[in-house]
């Protein structure tokens, strides 16, 4: 695991709930309060379908952190990166792998922390023989009224038996950071698989268990992308039917999967009310 200087990156790799708010705590007298924080987890396929659409679905989103999945990669990797951040009003601070964080102006990201996860070369799919490009992870220290927390983002592989494997890794680099956490992802699995079972067991709220399939982006059939929340802090997936400025066929132009933008809040106890 490696300390990112502030611009760094590495080439390579329907019913919905009455209450909106999932928490992220078994402790039921917790409820929300304060300040939000605006996370967007997107896989952007490389940044390589429709540019401007895709930056009209990220303006519109007004996140203040942006976890990254695909981001563009090879030949002037820092470049692209910068470039597609300028185009969503945002600045690229810290990657691994294809996975990459940008933040709005105004919002600081510190120790931020990138580190190689480990997968198999190879996978096989039915009779063919396919390779993988490497793993990784990266996340960073926000703060949140007064709460600290870490954001971490990751994409596993599609080795079946290897994604529990980097699950592991994945886990220990977000508990290295000694917060409560907000991970996201794209898993490459639906929620019956063994990683979901593993965040769930891990004590990891699924927050989004009520907001629909997150691929294909033109015909959105399965849920393959996570967003799991820690104890100690509360948030919610906000329907992209309710984000103003988006519509269906920018989503459907701008990438192969669907953006979930994440609402989260810390919570304080009814208690304290009293």
């Amino acid at each position: 695991m490696t300390t990112s200087p502030p611009d760094s990156g590495d080439a390579g790799s329907g019913d919905r709930p009455a209450d909106p708010l999932a928490e992220g705590s078994p402790d039921r007298s917790l409820v929300p309060e304060g300040p939000t924080l605006r996370v967007l987890s997107y896989n952007v396929h490389r940044w390589g379908d429709d540019r401007a659409a895709l930056a009209r679905v990220v303006r519109a989103c007004a996140a203040e952190v942006a976890l990254i999945q695909e981001a563009p990669t090879w030949w002037g990797t820092r470049r692209k990166r910068r470039a597609m951040a300028a185009t969503f009003g945002m600045t690229y601070v810290a990657a691994s792998a294809r996975n990459a964080i940008l933040v709005a102006k105004g919002t600081e990201l510190a120790a931020a922390l990138h580190w190689r996860v480990w997968r198999p070369f190879v996978r096989r799919r039915l009779n063919l023989i396919a390779t993988q490009l490497p793993g990784g992870a990266v996340g960073g220290r926000v703060t949140l009224g007064g709460t600290e927390l870490a954001l971490v983002v990751c994409h596993l592989g599609l080795h079946i038996r290897g994604r529990q494997h980097e699950l592991d890794q994945v886990l220990r680099g977000c508990k290295s950071f000694g917060l409560p956490y907000l991970l996201v992802g794209d898993l490459n699995e639906e929620p019956d698989g063994p990683v979901w079972k593993r965040l769930a067991d891990e004590g990891l709220t699924d927050l989004g268990q009520d907001a629909g399939p997150t691929f294909s982006s033109a015909d959105p059939h399965k849920r393959i992308d996570g967003a799991h929340l820690a104890p100690g802090l509360t948030g919610r997936v906000v329907p992209l039917d309710e984000i103003e400025g988006i519509t269906q066929a920018d989503l459907a132009a701008a990438s192969d999967h669907l953006p979930m933008l994440i609402e989260l809040t810390t919570p304080r106890t009814r208690a304290a009310d009293r």
